[in-house]
């Protein structure tokens, strides 16, 4: 089975979010969402990993268990004002084999610690993630998804807000990934980014643009369109419900190269 949307419609207060996207991402390979402001980006994760329902069509993971999935929200979104150490927070990377409250395996340890050496912050261990930079706590979250190991990773704007050395080196992860044939899923912001790491793009703008590989979809009458499509959506719009018969599909080629494009 492949990892695709079909026929994906989500709203807030009857607002459409995300309209009808139908399609498929590349497998072991790293897609970028790249869109305007508001297109829905994040949305398509959040129905992705379940934190939102669908009004209408469905997220299927291709046999990828919950559990198998390693998700980075937005930086806004995680709490940092807990009394957590950074060693400690890189552990709950474990818990999908040790549970919320299993105890904590030696070689679970390591593990940690070899994360974190991974990232350049071996000598933080011990510090709480309170008393960390944007950059280090990020730093600190992709040890985290390195302890997961987890086959699917969804990203979202996971490099707003931090400087440029963190990003260099967390994308160097994502290239690491990729080779280690890992699904690399990230909502960005950065059009270099998407096209330097990222050879397929999903260009959003409330539905689909362009869906394929990025040389194809980041061109300048799509992204003209998707800004024009942002512009004027129609902020009240209704829910429209289609059925999944008729709803319209677009899939790029799952068959994507063993590694990581």
């Amino acid at each position: 089975m492949s990892l695709s949307l079909h026929n994906l419609t989500v709203s807030y207060l009857r607002h459409p979010a995300v309209h009808h996207v139908s399609g498929t991402f590349a497998k072991g390979d790293a897609t970028a969402i790249f869109g305007p402001n508001g297109a829905g980006k994040s949305t398509i994760l959040k129905a992705m990993v379940g934190l939102i329902k669908p009004d209408s069509g469905q997220v299927s993971l291709g046999g990828i268990a919950p559990d198998q999935i390693a998700y980075l929200p937005q930086a806004a979104q995680i709490d940092r004002s807990l009394p957590v150490s950074v060693l400690d927070t890189v552990l709950t990377g474990a818990w999908r084999h040790t549970g919320a409250f299993g105890a904590v395996r030696p070689a679970d340890k390591r593990a940690a610690f070899a994360a974190l050496e991974t990232v350049g912050l071996a000598e933080f261990a011990q510090r709480p993630v309170a008393a960390l930079s944007s950059g280090q706590f990020q730093r600190v979250l992709f040890a985290r998804i390195l302890l997961q190991d987890a086959p699917l990773i969804l990203l979202d704007e996971p490099f707003t807000a931090i400087d440029a050395s963190t990003t260099f080196d967390l994308l160097q992860l994502v290239s690491r990934w990729r080779a280690e044939g890992r699904t690399v899923i990230a909502v960005l912001h950065d059009y270099e980014q998407v096209r330097a790491y990222f050879p397929y793009t999903l260009l959003l703008s409330k539905e689909v643009i362009a869906w394929g590989k990025t040389e194809t979809v980041l061109t300048d009458a799509h992204l003209q369109r998707a800004n024009a499509n942002a512009s004027h959506w129609h902020a009240r719009a209704p829910v429209c419900h289609v059925d999944d018969e008729v709803a319209p599909s677009l899939s790029v080629p799952s068959a994507a190269p063993a590694v990581k494009d």
